[in-house]
């Protein structure tokens, strides 16, 4: 269980976000995290070999693809939890700082070799929703977001 102090951890020091699974259509959940994320500052990266652009950015077959033209902080993962140890491997190879697991999304194994290999790793939540949960999006609509405060966050999401 990822602590709030390692979340935000990530949310400030990450700023590309490879989006595994991103799709072009935007009624889809890894469309509107991307929107948001992206609107927030974050550079998306797409990474969805069935597109070409999305969200008004190149699409990547491929996390490693996409490692030859930017830097990748964060790999973001929207897809099935068999499907997590290849992108944990390729995250380590192009010298990513975060495995991201998205909610429903529970690799164990995949999660226990990125933080061998140095990589914070998050599992089972959405990056959307901690980042609206730890800058203020969620309390804001009255929503529990079980971080109490007197303080405005340091960072501010735009």
């Amino acid at each position: 269980m990822n602590s709030i102090r390692e979340i935000r951890r990530i949310l400030e020091t990450c700023r590309n976000i490879a989006v595994v699974g991103l799709s072009p259509q935007w009624h889809r959940p890894s469309y509107f995290a991307a929107k948001y994320m992206q609107a927030h500052g974050y550079h998306i990266i797409p990474v969805n070999p069935g597109a070409t652009q999305i969200l008004g950015q190149k699409s990547y077959p491929s996390v490693s693809e996409a490692a030859k033209e930017h830097r990748i902080d964060i790999v973001d993962c929207f897809r099935r939890t068999e499907d997590i140890g290849p992108l944990c491997e390729e995250a380590i190879a192009v010298g990513a700082k975060c495995l991201w697991q998205q909610i429903g999304v529970k690799n164990q194994d995949a999660y226990d070799r990125a933080k061998a290999a140095g990589l914070m790793a998050v599992m089972d939540r959405c990056v959307k929703i901690e980042h609206a949960r730890l800058y203020g999006g969620l309390g804001w609509a009255g929503v529990n977001t079980r971080v109490i405060s007197a303080r405005r966050p340091r960072q501010l999401p735009y």
